[in-house]
C-alpha cells in the first residue's frame, strides 16, 4: 500500500476533470467497486476493511475505507467558518494518504460543478472545498466525510489482486451509506467467498476488477 504518494496521485482527487457539460452521468457505467480485505491482509491500515475504490483518468486507483469510523466529529477537524453542526455522523478514516484531507462521498441528482469522481448513478466522491462546504450548508443530500484516502499507483492494485490481498465486489448505494458499519467486513467477506464458490462450481459471479 502507498504510505505516501507522488504529486500526480496526491492531487488526483483535486485535479480530476469535472463531468463534461452536456454529458449525462446517469448513462455512464459504474466506475467503482468494493475491495474487501482478505483475512490474510495484515497491514494495520487495511486489515478487515472494505474500500470503496474508483479509477482516476491516469489509471491510478483511489478510494475510501467504508468501515473505519473514528471518535472525531466534524467540529474537531473542520475549519471554524464551516457549519460543522450540520453534519451529525462520525468522521471516518478514509485511508493513510493525506490523513488531514477531508474527502466527501455524496449523492447528487445533478453533477457537481467542482471536480469530482462519478462513482455510481447520482453518487460522487470529491475533496474539493467548495463541494464540502455546499454539502454542509445544504439540506437533504446524502453524504459522508472521511479523513484521508487510500491510493494505488498504476498497476499496483493489480499486483495486490494477483497476490490475493483482496476480494472484489460490485457496489451499491446502500452499502456506501449504511448506518452501522460494524459488521460490514464480515458480511461482505461471506458474500465474496460465496460468490467465489459459485463461480468455481459454474455459477454466475458478479465481480469485476477496477481496471
Amino acid at each position: 500500500m502507498l504510505r505516501s504518494c507522488g504529486p500526480a496521485l496526491c492531487a488526483a482527487l483535486l485535479a480530476v476533470a469535472p463531468v463534461a457539460q452536456g454529458r449525462d452521468p446517469a448513462a455512464e457505467p459504474p466506475n467503482a467497486v468494493l475491495l474487501v480485505a482478505k483475512p490474510t491482509l495484515l497491514d494495520p491500515n487495511f486489515s478487515q476493511t472494505v474500500v470503496l475504490a474508483t479509477q482516476t483518468p491516469d489509471a491510478a486507483t483511489v478510494g475510501v475505507i467504508l468501515n473505519r469510523p473514528t471518535p472525531l466529529h466534524a467540529a474537531d477537524v473542520l475549519p471554524p467558518e464551516l457549519p460543522a453542526a450540520n453534519y451529525g455522523d462520525a468522521m471516518f478514516f478514509g485511508g493513510p494518504v493525506l490523513r488531514e484531507a477531508i474527502v466527501a462521498v455524496f449523492r447528487a441528482e445533478t453533477a457537481p460543478e467542482a471536480p469530482a469522481f462519478h462513482l455510481l448513478k447520482d453518487v460522487y466522491m470529491s475533496m474539493h472545498s467548495d463541494t464540502i462546504e455546499a454539502l454542509l450548508r445544504g439540506t437533504g443530500e446524502r453524504y459522508r466525510l472521511y479523513l484521508g484516502f487510500a491510493g494505488w499507483a498504476p498497476q499496483q492494485l493489480e499486483g495486490e489482486l494477483l497476490r490475493q490481498d483482496w476480494y472484489v465486489l460490485p457496489v451499491d448505494e446502500d452499502e456506501i451509506f449504511r448506518d452501522d458499519t460494524r459488521g460490514m467486513w464480515a458480511e461482505l467477506l461471506r458474500r465474496a467467498t460465496g460468490a467465489q464458490a459459485s463461480a468455481a462450481s459454474g455459477g454466475l459471479i458478479l465481480v469485476r476488477r477496477v481496471r
